[in-house]
């Protein structure tokens, strides 16, 4: 009986919010294709100076050498946390409005690049590589920082228009609790991305670039 009104409310959001998703998922998109194209304005030099530090790094996962999965799992999980509650933060102030937009582009960049730069130097295998590395835990992270980007530009948008257009006010501590009650469902997803990242991928990894040195 729970999961059906859950459902009705997901979607009766998901319709309201339309365009903004719509807007956030391309300037996401852009972020990405962005990333890939600074990957090919990289001279040579650029290129094995950062090729060089990867293959030191793939040398040390293929012989178990990096750091301890607690540690992965807390540095991941802090860091992503840090980057939704920035955007949190971003939508009460209402005038951080084009630093939510800008961290989803950013997101794209990093992940473009990423990718980009793995399939530049290393063909399908870095297409492989990148798969095991990289996408897993952004299966969860990217749908997270667009769903929480889109509520952030959602509610700085109604508190815009709650302080400056002359019309009866939405009473703002509902507001703010759905908002935080959005923030912590989020924050809660990133636990699982953290888990893959610190627990799943690393032995992913090394058994693909064992595979690939054979």
């Amino acid at each position: 009986m729970r999961k059906q009104p859950l459902k009705s409310a997901i979607a009766m959001h998901v319709r309201e919010h339309a365009s903004i998703y719509l807007f956030t998922v391309v300037l996401f998109l852009m972020g990405v294709i962005f990333g890939a194209i600074v990957v090919n304005s990289l001279n040579f030099s650029q290129k094995q100076d950062l090729y060089y530090y990867l293959a030191q790094f793939f040398g040390q996962v293929s012989k178990g050498q990096f750091a301890s999965a607690n540690d992965m799992f807390q540095q991941s999980y802090f860091h992503n946390l840090k980057y939704v509650g920035f955007m949190w933060v971003l939508g009460i102030s209402i005038v951080g409005l084009p630093l939510i937009l800008i961290l989803l582009f950013l997101k794209g960049v990093v992940v473009g690049f990423t990718v980009g730069f793995l399939v530049n130097q290393m063909g399908w295998q870095g297409f492989l590589l990148s798969f095991v590395s990289v996408m897993p835990q952004n299966f969860i992270v990217i749908p997270a920082f667009i769903v929480m980007g889109t509520v952030s530009v959602s509610f700085s948008l109604k508190m815009v228009r709650n302080q400056f257009m002359k019309r009866m006010h939405e009473p703002i501590f509902p507001m703010i609790m759905r908002y935080t009650f959005v923030m912590a469902v989020i924050s809660a997803s990133l636990l699982a991305s953290a888990s893959l990242e610190a627990y799943v991928s690393p032995i992913v990894m090394k058994q693909v670039i064992q595979l690939m040195s054979k």
